[in-house]
C-alpha cells in the first residue's frame, strides 16, 4: 500500500474539514483504517478507526460526536469528517492501514502502512 492523505488546511474554530485517505494502487476495502494525529509536544493519538469486516467504528473520547470515519466505495477512499473543530485539534493527521484485523484499534503499533500526513490547523 501507498497511503496518501488529503484535505488538510486552515480553518476557524467551529468549522469543518474532511480528510481523505487513499491508496495509489487500489481500494482499501480489505484493510482496517486508523486515523492518528500528532501535535507539537504531544504524543501521537489515535482518533478514529474503521474495521474491514463490518465497518464498525471507534473514536477517541476527545473527538466523539464531532468526527466521523467512513468508507467511500466510489472513490475507494476512507474519509474523516471533522466538525466543530477547535484549536486543540491542530495537528498533523495520518491514516494507517492493517490487513489482518477483524476490528480496529486506536493505538498505532499494529498498523503496517502509513501515509505521509496532512496538516490541520484550527485558529481561534
Amino acid at each position: 500500500l501507498q497511503l496518501v492523505e488529503s484535505g488538510g488546511g486552515l480553518v476557524q474554530a467551529g468549522g469543518s474539514l474532511r480528510l481523505s485517505c487513499g491508496d495509489s494502487g487500489g481500494a482499501l476495502d480489505n484493510y482496517a483504517i486508523g486515523w492518528f494525529r500528532k501535535a507539537p509536544g504531544k504524543e501521537r493519538e489515535g482518533v478514529a478507526c474503521i474495521s474491514s469486516s463490518d465497518n464498525s467504528t471507534w473514536y477517541a473520547d476527545s473527538v466523539k460526536g464531532r468526527f466521523t470515519v467512513a468508507r467511500d466505495y466510489g472513490k475507494k477512499q476512507v474519509f474523516l469528517q471533522m466538525d466543530s473543530l477547535n484549536p486543540e485539534d491542530t495537528a498533523i493527521y495520518y491514516c494507517a492501514a492493517e490487513g489482518l484485523f477483524v476490528g480496529c484499534v486506536l493505538f498505532s503499533g499494529p498498523y503496517d502502512y502509513w501515509g505521509q500526513g496532512t496538516q490541520v490547523t484550527v485558529s481561534s
